[in-house]
């Protein structure tokens, strides 16, 4: 498992951790590394780690509101925990991070199948593409090119990564546009 994907996991527990026990960021973000995190995850992945859950806690208000844009008939608080900060977290990125917003779904779902259910995996995808789908209307992303840990997990490159993803399954197809 790559480092960016072992911190965004890391990230997904202390935002899990904030929502579970309604606590304050500085105290979550501390208390899990601490006493939770893994010792053996490297500085730059813990620091990226920190900075997803933070940034994501600081922004959570607009990030669920963009979330609850794309998920009809669901409210936030009905959505499984995980479910739910798998989004909003995948949402921090689409906004605030350099990272190309088709590897933020991937590594959204990679983690979702690893934390979550089959049909919670196929929500996430429908409601991640179609709020993508409104950043790029909106935002187009410039060119931006994936960190190396992102690449580890296959593809050679961003186009590559696109050309894989953008004939989704019938699955997938069917999830995004339900």
């Amino acid at each position: 498992m790559g480092s960016r994907r072992k911190a965004r996991e890391c990230a997904l527990q202390m935002l899990f951790a904030a929502d579970v026990a309604n606590a304050v960021s500085d105290e979550v973000l501390r208390t899990y590394w601490e006493e939770l995190g893994d010792s053996d995850t490297e500085e730059a992945a813990r620091e990226f780690a920190t900075r997803l859950a933070a940034g994501t806690l600081a922004h959570l208000d607009g990030l669920d509101e963009r979330i609850r844009s794309r998920a009809e008939h669901w409210r936030i608080p009905r959505m499984a925990i995980v479910d739910r900060n798998i989004l909003r977290l995948a949402v921090y990125e689409f906004l605030y991070e350099p990272t190309p917003r088709t590897v933020a779904i991937n590594e959204a779902l990679e983690i979702a199948r690893r934390f979550s259910t089959y049909e919670a995996t196929q929500f996430i995808n429908g409601i991640l593409d179609a709020i993508k789908r409104d950043l790029d209307e909106q935002q187009p992303q410039e060119h931006v090119e994936p960190q190396k840990s992102e690449l580890e997990s296959g593809f050679e490159s961003e186009s590559e990564f696109e050309s894989e993803s953008e004939e989704p399954s019938d699955d997938e197809h069917s999830a995004s546009s339900a």
